[in-house]
């Protein structure tokens, strides 16, 4: 048994933890390693899923292109003398591969509210097994999909499979913030979609680990019973409840989200239509370094605002910094890899400052229906910015080449969600300086949260050395 002693509260909490030891050090180390073995397995989680989300993207000319070429098959979409040649495909229209992301936002949108209602009431480690599997289900059924070219079972099949995995990985991303921030050559769609659904049962098996990771380290840290009983209390009536704070961060959230994923949707296709010289191969890497930036700065931001604060002022300068990226993009020259490079930087501190931010302003029982619920709302707006996007772009699976007008007005209707994302934010700054400024405070915690935090626990990812060992 050890008995510690909590700085910031001076509660007295007894652990009979199996990470507890006599030894200090011993302690110290066992405690890291559980930790860092469950944030290992958390990532592990949507891995393969966000793998499967973008696979279009990579494909869009394929997914777009004519269902047979009579003299063959360019796959850059140029002809040896620098004239368009036909692409062979799936004979997708613009509308319908846009309809590929917009169903998979919608279903995010109906089932994160009840996933995290669920998850309020049942815990993570039963919804990570359920909504693990839907990704693998949906992931099978896309790759499935594919293979029905030119008949009336394509699109059913594939938006089917994306309905599926949509059910799962947004359900899936709200149980892993919530295990972090709970206290305690030409490319083939064959060998690009398959690897995906095996990556899915990759993060299929992680939800097996994380969850049974899960459920120990909560019974060692005696929340287990806290959070339960706090769940039983949960009701759906308590949406109603949530304050001004988390309806305007939900919105910032949903606007700045609406002019980057749709975005990188359409990037590689915008890329090769509006800029000379770019073959479909680098087209798609220079549309993913958005999440090439992320994956290099996404480290060191987060521990920047952790240690400095200043969410709110951090989500008004990233929407602001955005205006520039859709206005190069709508109405320059500059070289794409400059504003993609320029969008993931603001990406990254965007998704750093935004989502940690909703345990701050609501109750921790009810953490995982507001989760969802942004989510959701989130969800709601990309799907109708995948419409309007492939409204905007046009109904002809036949273009080749989609006029620039066509992507000028995708971009401006980009720079319509940034402006309305500077708008959501400021006015949460402001709300949020009248109720005592918690998204700004320069610490790393707020007092919101400490008492939130139910007396006698700590957070199973909180640092070490929060707390005193005295036996």
């Amino acid at each position: 048994m050890c008995i510690y002693k909590s700085p910031k509260n001076g509660t007295n909490f007894v652990n009979m933890s199996i990470f507890c030891n006599i030894d200090n050090n011993m302690f110290v180390h066992s405690t890291a390693y559980y930790r860092f073995l469950v944030l290992f397995f958390n990532c592990l989680l949507t891995f393969g899923s966000y793998f499967c989300f973008d696979i279009p993207s990579v494909l869009q000319e394929q997914f777009q292109g004519n269902l047979t070429c009579p003299n063959g098959t360019q796959h850059n979409g140029t002809g040896h003398n620098g004239t368009l040649a036909c692409v062979e495909g799936l004979g997708m229209t613009p509308a319908q591969y846009n309809l590929l992301y917009a169903i998979y936002a919608w279903t995010n949108a109906l089932v994160v509210i009840l996933a995290g209602f669920l998850i309020d009431k049942l815990g993570n480690h039963v919804g990570v097994f359920l909504f693990s599997f839907l990704t693998v289900l949906g992931s099978s059924i896309f790759a499935l999909g594919s293979h029905f070219k030119g008949t009336q079972y394509l699109l059913p099949l594939m938006l089917m499979g994306r309905l599926l995995f949509g059910s799962g990985n947004g359900s899936l991303t709200n149980i892993q913030e919530s295990l972090i921030l709970i206290p305690s050559g030409p490319p083939s769609m064959n060998w690009e979609i398959a690897p995906g659904t095996l990556l899915c049962t990759l993060g299929f098996i992680s939800a097996i680990t994380v969850s049974m990771l899960d459920k120990v380290g909560m019974k060692q840290l005696g929340l287990d019973g806290v959070i339960q009983q706090e769940s039983k209390k949960v009701r759906v009536q308590d949406v109603r409840r949530l304050p001004l704070r988390y309806w305007l961060l939900v919105l910032t959230i949903m606007f700045f989200y609406n002019g980057v994923f749709p975005f990188v949707a359409d990037a590689s296709k915008f890329i090769q239509d509006k800029y000379s010289g770019y073959s479909q191969q680098a087209a798609a890497y220079i549309a993913g370094a958005v999440y090439d930036s992320s994956l290099v700065l996404s480290a060191a931001v987060g521990i920047l605002i952790d240690y400095v604060g200043l969410r709110g002022v951090f989500a008004v300068g990233c929407a602001v910094l955005t205006l520039p990226v859709f206005a190069l993009l709508a109405f320059t020259f500059v070289p794409p890899l400059v504003s993609t490079i320029w969008l993931g930087i603001t990406y990254s501190f965007a998704a750093a400052s935004l989502w940690p931010s909703i345990p701050l302003v609501v109750p921790q029982a009810t953490l995982g229906t507001a989760m969802g619920l942004a989510t959701s709302v989130q969800m709601i707006g990309i799907g109708l910015s995948n419409l309007i996007v492939g409204h905007i772009l046009g109904t002809k699976s036949s273009e080749l080449k989609i006029p620039l007008w066509r992507w000028q007005q995708m971009m401006i209707f980009m720079l319509a969600n940034t402006i309305a994302c500077i708008t959501a934010s400021v006015s949460l700054n402001v709300v949020d300086k009248q109720q005592g400024g918690t998204l700004n405070r320069a610490t790393k915690r707020s007092s919101a949260e400490q008492v939130r935090q139910p007396v006698g626990t700590t957070p199973l990812l909180d640092e070490v050395g929060d707390e005193e060992l005295i036996n």
